[in-house]
C-alpha cells in the first residue's frame, strides 16, 4: 500500500502543469493557445519570456528530482529510477491536462539530478551547448540524450544506462513533429545562437 501511495504521488508530481499555471495565474495567458502549443520551458519562454520560462523549467526539473528521491525519503527498497519514470508519465500524461502534456525532457532531466548529479551537470552542459550551436531547443535535446545514455553505460551502469536509452527512444518520438520541422527547415528557433545569428545578418 505505501510503495502504491507513493508512485501515485509520483505520477502526481510529475503531472504538474507548470507552463499552463504560470501561464494563467500570473499572465491569464494559456500557453497551450500560442506559438507551439507545448506546456514546456521552451514555449513558455517565447510566449511568456524569460522569467516565465525559467521558472517553468526549474519546476519541471524539481518535480523529477523530487519524485526521484520519494524512495529515499520514506525508506522504501525498489529503484529511485521507478519513481521518476512515473513523474515523467506524469508529465507526458498529465491528469491536469486531459492526459495530455509536454515532452519530458526537464522532468528527466531531474530524474538524472536525483540519481547522478554530476551527469546532470553534463546533460545541462550539453544541451546549452548544442543549443546555442543550433540554435533549437529540441534538435539540442536529440543530441545530448543519446551523449548521456553513452556517458551512462561507459560509467558502468547498464541499467540505468537502458533506461536512459529508452527514454531517448521516448523523447525522439515526442519530438517526432519537430523531426519534421528540422527536415523541412522551418523548426522555430531560440533567439540566440549560431544558426540564429546566421539567418538575421
Amino acid at each position: 500500500m505505501k510503495l502504491a501511495i507513493l508512485l501515485i504521488i509520483a505520477y502526481l508530481l510529475g503531472s504538474i502543469p507548470s507552463g499552463i499555471w504560470i501561464g494563467k495565474w500570473f499572465f491569464n495567458v494559456d500557453v497551450r493557445q500560442h506559438g507551439s502549443g507545448n506546456i514546456g520551458t521552451t514555449n513558455t519562454y517565447r510566449v511568456l519570456g524569460k522569467k516565465a520560462g525559467t521558472i517553468v523549467m526549474i519546476m519541471d526539473i524539481l518535480k523529477g528530482t523530487l519524485a526521484t528521491s520519494l524512495p529515499f525519503f520514506f525508506n522504501v527498497n525498489i529503484s529511485p529510477i521507478i519513481f521518476g519514470i512515473f513523474a515523467i508519465l506524469g508529465h507526458t500524461f498529465s491528469i491536469f491536462d486531459k492526459f495530455k502534456g509536454g515532452k519530458a525532457v526537464a522532468t528527466s532531466a531531474g530524474m538524472l539530478l536525483a540519481i547522478h548529479p554530476i551527469l546532470f551537470l553534463c546533460a545541462c552542459i550539453f544541451e546549452f551547448s548544442f543549443t546555442y550551436i543550433t540554435s533549437m531547443v529540441s534538435l539540442a535535446s536529440m543530441i545530448s540524450f543519446p551523449l548521456i545514455v553513452i556517458l551512462l553505460f561507459l560509467d558502468n551502469d547498464p541499467w540505468l544506462g537502458t533506461i536512459g536509452l529508452l527514454l531517448t527512444i521516448f523523447i525522439f518520438i515526442r519530438h517526432r513533429k519537430n523531426i519534421i520541422r528540422i527536415k523541412e527547415g522551418n523548426e522555430n528557433l531560440v533567439p540566440f545562437g549560431l544558426i540564429y545569428n546566421h539567418r538575421n545578418k
